[in-house]
């Protein structure tokens, strides 16, 4: 029984709650039970809270039985990837410079979760200050992909996503500031949203307003991503992109009613890139066939794709070496050496490379724009190929279909790190699995400030296909 509620999504856990078919107590037991059982196999989390999320589910359930009002998201568990602030538990940042730190406060999604009702039982795994799309640190050690011991679970919310995946809690919240959300979810199976800049407010963002990093949802289902968002967004004096900015109806958004009749899809298999497993191509080509078959118009991007990664890595190099530089002059022998090596290539940047790299981030913007002009999507896969490898460095090239490509960074993940630059809504599923039972993801980008489409059009195809129906053997 334990096993087959954590294998609900959130969506119908609160619709049971709300009508006393469930106990919030009952539920986080069993989630902490499938969190202690697995965590020595998938090293998914760094802290787990059990005596007070126990507490707050017995405050739930008191609440349920008297009859008061609930909240959107009442009695709900969720883990936070351990970029994130939370009040009163621990927050590393998987450093071990923060290994004992306690935040003051919420970031401002974990206020709002908090007053939503859901409740927080751990914090997942991430690389030192979320550096890279593998998720390994001196702090806690290597977080395993749910499908495979001897793959990666990506990165950097690598904790997020294969707590999702071995259903370990039905939602989580993450970060992406290159794919960071995206990489993982498409790598384990799940949902994984870069909402709009400025949809869900990032409190912590230490450049305001050259931001380009999200505190995003990742889910097992686009509802359960809805309802995350629901309770997430909204306006908040932290953030000057939020500002004004209204939420959406996503819950009505993400319902799969009606069809794709009228609209019109750009896609792209390389976006770019120079190598795509078979596998996805063919994963990605059935994707498109479905899409037909719900009414959509689809159009090929004759257009050449500028070299996004290059742009992105002088603003997010130069970015962390303001952040770390110092503090790598202290300690940098604490800290990890991949970190520290990609803080070393921006020393031989100056202010006018950013500054040429932020002229850039505009033309981007615009292009990508320009594109929005005529079509309602943008859709191409999320990666090149499945998981890599567990013991992938983040330097060495990568291997697809038995061929080295190159740099994991370039070739790996091309399609996320644009939507970072330019803001605009990228929305990762599933849609399909390669011949070693690894899952596969499908993109879906909409346009600026609008994403309630992309969940539309995600709970559409998600409607479409039983991928969800498989769970990794564990």
């Amino acid at each position: 029984m334990n096993d087959d509620l954590c294998r609900l999504p959130a969506s119908t856990l609160r619709d049971y709650i709300a009508a006393r078919k469930l106990s919030p107590v009952e539920l986080m037991k069993a989630v902490l039970s499938r969190a202690e059982k697995l965590q020595p196999v998938l090293n998914c989390f760094i802290t787990l809270v059990p005596e007070e999320a126990m507490k707050a589910a017995g405050d739930a359930e008191n609440a349920v039985m008297q009859g008061k009002p609930l909240a959107l998201m009442h009695g709900i568990p969720y883990s936070a990837k351990d970029l994130v602030n939370t009040a009163g538990v621990r927050t590393t940042f998987g450093s071990r410079l923060y290994e004992h730190n306690v935040p003051g406060e919420d970031a401002v999604a974990t206020a709002r979760m908090r007053q939503a009702g859901a409740i927080l039982f751990g914090k997942t795994t991430t690389p030192e200050f979320g550096h890279k799309a593998l998720t390994d640190a001196p702090l806690f050690g290597r977080t395993r992909n749910a499908w495979s011991a001897e793959r990666s679970s990506g990165g950097s919310s690598g904790g997020a996503a294969v707590a999702v995946a071995a259903g370990i809690g039905p939602i989580a919240i993450a970060t992406d500031g290159g794919g960071s959300t995206r990489i993982p979810a498409a790598a384990n199976g799940m949902v994984g949203l870069k909402q709009n800049l400025g949809t869900i407010p990032h409190s912590q963002a230490v450049d305001a307003f050259g931001n380009y990093t999200y505190v995003t949802p990742l889910t097992r289902t686009v509802m359960d991503t809805a309802l995350m968002m629901q309770a997430m967004a909204g306006s908040h004096p932290s953030d000057p992109w939020s500002i004004g900015v209204e939420p959406q109806n996503y819950l009505a958004a993400a319902q799969a009613d009606g069809d794709l009749k009228g609209r019109k899809i750009l896609y792209s298999l390389t976006f770019g890139n120079k190598a795509v497993a078979k596998d996805v191509c063919a994963a990605f080509e059935q994707a498109l066939a479905r899409l037909r078959e719900l009414g959509a118009d689809l159009v090929e991007l004759a257009e050449a794709v500028p070299d996004m990664e290059a742009v992105w890595k002088v603003i997010n190099h130069t970015t962390w070496r303001a952040r770390f530089d110092d503090m790598i002059r202290r300690d940098g022998e604490r800290m990890s050496p991949s970190l520290v090596r990609q803080v070393a290539m921006a020393m031989d940047w100056t202010g006018a490379d950013y500054q040429r790299a932020m002229f850039q981030r505009a033309e981007i913007f615009r292009l990508v724009q320009g594109w929005f002009e005529g079509v309602d999507f943008l859709v191409m896969p999320t990666l090149s190929r499945t998981a890599l490898p567990i013991d992938q460095d983040l330097f060495e090239p990568i291997n697809i279909d038995g061929v080295e490509v190159g740099e994991l960074r370039r070739n790996w993940f091309p399609y996320t790190m644009a939507f970072n630059i330019t803001g605009h809504p990228a929305l990762t599923l599933c849609c399909g699995y390669d011949s070693e039972s690894l899952p596969i993801g499908l993109q879906f980008v909409g346009r600026f400030r609008d994403d309630a489409s992309v969940l539309r059009a995600a709970a559409l195809y998600e409607a479409s296909e039983d991928w969800l129906s498989r769970w990794p053997d564990l």
